[in-house]
């Protein structure tokens, strides 16, 4: 039960990979961490293909076996058609063989994330909602409002998506790098073909199409138009137009833009809570996992004494808006070739 005497070292808002990643980190050093998910799970996320480079990233949250146990669909590289005619892009190699990616089926691999949690001593509270934060006397965040009454924490740890939860209950502004973008997806019955065996990227002169085989017997389409508005209803990417749709489409807003200050008394912001670029950065979860990370270091370093809470909140800050700034640098240059691009500077 939650209650006003209840306090913890650290509250996660939010149990996907960036949120169970930074929940990891500080309870394998010790913090008490308690992480509020709002959904039950297994919960509907667009899939993604991972660079083989995560491997190592599963490895140090201690779940790189139960990954492999999982049987993700694995896959060399990918196919590429943006500025001339379709190659496909291999990963690379060693003395092993070819560098083999992940497609992540996103309900399995945040519910491996979420368990390694629980294992390393995470209470875990779902579906449990996170309100709107506590602040103390001098205006910094010493807890959380949920809907079961208050909890107190040293630091809050908002995972809680592109929504950016606690962005906006303390009033801290979100800068803008791109034209409105949204992002469609859906999934279709794989028929099979040899096209779906590694992910491909489609670019014409209104957006771009990404599918890959995310699971046996499914295939997934995401498109992404200039206009800013999401595809129309029966819309299917040309290869898939003869299999059948499986569910509902949905779509998500992919607006290039990041938290002014995502770290700061009492907080630390990860993942999309932190900063949102499209998928076309093809690292969504490998930034996730290394923001978490890079907060729960930020977050235990600080608490052991070993750096000064000022500047460990600097640091982690200076670190987002600089992979924020570098990611979103090349994006600008690949988008060159749509004649309808016109994004903003970056502020």
């Amino acid at each position: 039960m939650i209650g006003a005497e209840r306090e913890v070292d650290v509250v996660v808002v939010g149990g996907g990979p960036a949120g169970s990643a930074a929940a990891i980190s500080c309870a394998a050093s010790g913090l008490s961490v308690l992480l509020l998910e709002r959904a039950a799970f297994p919960r509907d996320c667009p899939g993604e293909s991972l660079h083989p480079g995560v491997e190592p990233l599963f490895a140090q949250l201690g779940v790189g076996e139960a990954i492999h146990a999982a049987r993700f669909v694995r896959y060399p590289g990918f196919w590429v058609e943006w500025d001339g005619p379709s190659q496909f892009v291999p990963f690379g190699q060693d003395a092993k063989g070819p560098w083999l990616g992940f497609q992540a089926w996103r309900a399995e691999l945040d519910a491996l994330l979420l368990e390694r949690a629980r294992a390393v001593g995470v209470e875990v509270l779902q579906p449990r909602r996170a309100l709107h934060p506590l602040r103390g006397e001098r205006g910094e965040v010493v807890g959380v409002e949920t809907d079961e009454g208050p909890l107190q924490a040293r630091v809050v740890i908002d995972a809680a998506g592109g929504t950016h939860w606690l962005a906006r209950a303390l009033d801290i502004p979100r800068l803008k790098a791109s034209p409105n973008l949204v992002a469609t997806y859906g999934y279709v019955v794989d028929d099979g073909s040899p096209e779906g065996e590694a992910p491909r990227i489609v670019a014409d002169d209104e957006g771009w199409t990404w599918t890959a085989r995310v699971r046996p017997g499914v295939r997934q389409w995401t498109r992404l138009t200039l206009d800013g508005r999401p595809v129309p209803d029966g819309w299917l990417p040309p290869e898939l137009r003869a299999c059948e749709p499986l569910g509902r489409r949905r779509g998500a807003d992919v607006t290039w833009r990041r938290v002014e200050s995502p770290a700061g008394p009492g907080y630390l912001m990860v993942g999309d809570a932190a900063a949102v670029l499209d998928p076309a950065s093809s690292h969504g979860v490998l930034k996730a996992l290394m923001s978490g990370m890079m907060a729960g270091h930020a977050v235990v370093r600080a608490s052991a004494g070993s750096l000064p809470w000022s500047v460990a909140l600097a640091g982690y800050s200076d670190w987002v808006r600089r992979w924020f700034e570098h990611d979103a640098a090349q994006l600008r240059e690949r988008y060159r070739r749509f004649p309808r691009w016109e994004a903003p500077d970056p502020t």
